[in-house]
């Protein structure tokens, strides 16, 4: 649907375009400005790293603890919500965090591209996420990761209702952390861009009600990004801890 005005569609910023194409042996493999905003993502988080750390001091800048700020809050949520145990994983959760954290923030600057608002990217890092947390339960617990769907101290005949449910709740986890982090990135993006059509629309002086709107709704949009960073990186500690510890 495009804008009265404009003639611009709102769902044109998420049309993904190759910037170098590919092809290996019939399948199409093309540098996307997708791939090229992940790329943003992953250089972003090593220049702020490399920065914190390159002159490290007592006490430090804005660059430094600003990174030392997201090491311990992803630390702090790795530990309450899996344990000791779980800090093995705690490089992962926070490689996770930064990349949907950047993900989200550089999506919000004008004519770029927001790979999180794209179920395709958010599904494999949900099913990637899932099926390691299975192998991780199984090799831990063997067949016993399957008491993790039986409701401790239940009667048997509750226990054969419940425990079908319990498989369906954990079988639908990729589905729900996909959709989650999709459909807030989607709907935010898609309001902004209308909204910045009518300030185009409707000139200086009648733009000044959606400009403002805008404006408030970007802000709005930075603590959904950095919420659903927040989200996604907890469920997946919430999930780790219950196929280390089977609850």
């Amino acid at each position: 649907m495009e804008h009265p005005e404009t003639g611009h569609s709102p769902m044109e910023q998420f049309i993904i375009e190759p910037l170098i194409s590919i092809n290996l042996a019939g399948y199409d493999i093309s540098y996307t400005n997708s791939a090229l905003f992940m790329t943003f993502a992953v250089a972003a988080t090593a220049l702020l790293f490399w920065g914190a750390t390159r002159q490290r001091t007592m006490v430090p800048g804005r660059l430094q603890a600003t990174a030392e700020l997201l090491y311990e809050f992803v630390a702090n949520m790795v530990k309450e919500n899996t344990g000791t145990e779980g800090m093995r994983y705690f490089p992962f959760v926070f490689t996770l965090f930064m990349f949907i954290l950047f993900g989200n923030v550089l999506g919000l600057m004008p004519y770029a591209f927001t790979f999180t608002s794209h179920i395709i990217v958010t599904a494999a890092m949900a099913v990637f996420i899932f099926l390691a947390v299975t192998i991780i339960g199984f090799a831990r617990h063997g067949l016993h990761f399957f008491s993790l769907f039986v409701p401790p101290g239940a009667p048997l005949g509750i226990a054969i209702v419940l425990a079908p449910l319990e498989l369906f709740s954990y079988l639908i986890r990729p589905v729900s952390m996909s959709l989650r982090l999709f459909a807030n990135m989607l709907a935010g993006h898609v309001l902004l861009k209308v909204l910045a059509g009518f300030v185009i629309s409707l000139g200086v002086v009648y733009g000044v009600v959606p400009f403002l709107a805008v404006f408030a709704v970007t802000l709005l949009e930075i603590m959904v990004a950095l919420i659903q960073a927040y989200v996604f990186a907890l469920l997946t500690c919430i999930y780790l801890n219950d196929a280390i510890h089977l609850h």
